[in-house]
């Protein structure tokens, strides 16, 4: 029973200091991070049917690499790309986002949510404008805003 005890408290305890560990390098800086120039990025006036793009960059400013796992856009007529590479500390990156305005007239706000290998820490980016709806309507004729007939 005494070695059982033994036991138990010795590993509680090297538990108790690997998760002191891990706390302490947490504080320290130590382990990747994702630092942008800006996080938000307004279009302003695009004409509808442009395909608008923004490049969005950023540095590892700690001290193991960083991997973006994944980029989501909040919907479809955004897209993301980025490096599936790691990024070196002291390196840079860029996630370039495109946003389609074809059929989307008005004002626009987008995220675009990154996940990383940094716990804790999801970075959420924007985009935003507005869009000047477009004048010609040759090329879809059921878009007239006058229909005569069935």
């Amino acid at each position: 029973m005494k070695k059982l005890l033994l036991i138990v408290t010795l590993f509680m305890a090297g538990t108790g200091f690997y998760t002191q560990a891990q706390a302490q390098n947490s504080k320290t800086g130590e382990g990747p991070k994702l630092s942008f120039d800006d996080e938000s990025h307004n279009f302003g006036a695009i004409k509808e049917g442009i395909v608008a793009e923004y490049t969005f960059k950023f540095i590892n400013t700690g001290d193991q690499p960083l991997i973006l796992k994944d980029v989501r856009p909040s919907c479809g007529c955004t897209t993301p790309e980025w490096s599936k590479e790691p990024v070196q500390p002291g390196k840079s990156g860029k996630i370039v986002v495109k946003f389609n305005s074809a059929g989307r007239p008005g004002k626009f706000n987008k995220s675009i949510t990154i996940t990383s290998n940094i716990p804790e820490d999801t970075k959420i980016l924007f985009i935003s404008g507005t869009v000047t709806p477009s004048t010609d309507n040759s090329s879809d004729p059921n878009q007239s805003p006058l229909r005569i007939g069935n």
